[in-house]
């Protein structure tokens, strides 16, 4: 990879490590289903202002909100939901499964082969989770268990998104899909939004965070990752997995106090090395 490449990926992990300590902040004062709603409507303004195929978003109205359902709407209000009471670390950390849910679900739904090395990846990175889990490692309030079911939640939808938009949007523009996903979010999660909107008002801080959740963890992030896709390929773009962890527990110490622990660092170890053999990156 060029230079550019390389930086890009860093400059996007650092991004996408960032929305999980912003999750923390801004989750209790905005609720999670309001937060993610200022937050994509944000980003489907920015990212359909970009997109050049409008008329493909209209023409597949529906396929585009099921796809903003189980890609953003869900899975980011799960994650919103996660951070009351896991540290954004550990979040950012049970993001990282991804992967794995994808090779397990385009294993069940497309018949892509599993390799024994990448069973061994899947197994050896839940174990990870398990520690953690078993450790009370990355918790901060009562209910922490769910924050850890509703993290790994949404990562398995994003493993779903990844088989239907292979399956639905296989000749769609990237920036297009990133549009009409977020654009499907907005619709689906507005009404609830308002039904649940905070009786106390957010902050000017709280509203900051919203905003750079939107504007820099969605939409520019967005950007940055399907110039990465046209440039490097899938198979490389998605290596910037493993630095979101790093980024994620880094930022979380440095701005909101969250300790690092040797059972922090051991049970992340474990993860991305059940998730590098899982996808295929460390091969026999």
């Amino acid at each position: 990879m060029r230079a550019r490449d390389v930086l890009d990926m860093l400059l996007l992990g650092a991004i996408w490590g960032g929305a999980f300590p912003l999750l923390r902040v801004a989750s209790p004062a905005f609720g999670p289903v309001p937060l993610v709603a200022v937050r994509v409507a944000i980003a489907a303004v920015v990212l359909i202002a970009l997109a050049r195929e409008r008329g493909a978003i209209r023409k597949d109205a529906l396929g585009y909100l099921a796809l903003g359902l189980i890609n953003t709407a869900v899975p980011f209000s799960l994650f919103s939901y996660a951070t009351l009471s896991i540290t954004g670390g550990l979040a950012s950390l049970l993001n990282a499964t991804t992967p794995i849910f994808g090779a397990l679900i385009a294993f069940l739904w497309l018949g892509e082969r599993l390799t024994a090395l990448r069973v061994v990846g899947i197994v050896l990175a839940f174990a990870g989770v398990a520690m953690l889990v078993s450790g009370a490692v990355g918790t901060h309030s009562e209910g922490a268990l769910l924050g850890v079911a509703a993290g790994l939640a949404g990562a398995a939808l994003y493993g779903v998104a990844a088989s239907y938009s292979r399956r639905r949007f296989r000749d769609a523009q990237p920036a297009t899909i990133a549009a009409g996903s977020v654009l499907g979010a907005t619709i689906a999660l507005w009404p609830f939004a308002i039904a649940y909107w905070p009786s106390t008002p957010p902050s000017p801080g709280h509203w900051l965070a919203a905003i750079v959740l939107g504007l820099v963890c969605t939409a520019l992030a967005y950007v940055i990752y399907f110039r990465l896709l046209r440039r490097v390929g899938a198979s490389r773009a998605v290596t910037v997995t493993f630095l979101i962890p790093a980024f994620g527990i880094l930022w979380g110490t440095l701005f909101l106090g969250e300790p690092i622990t040797t059972e922090l660092l051991l049970g992340c170890i474990v993860v991305m090395a059940g998730t590098a053999l899982a996808t295929g990156l460390v091969r026999r």
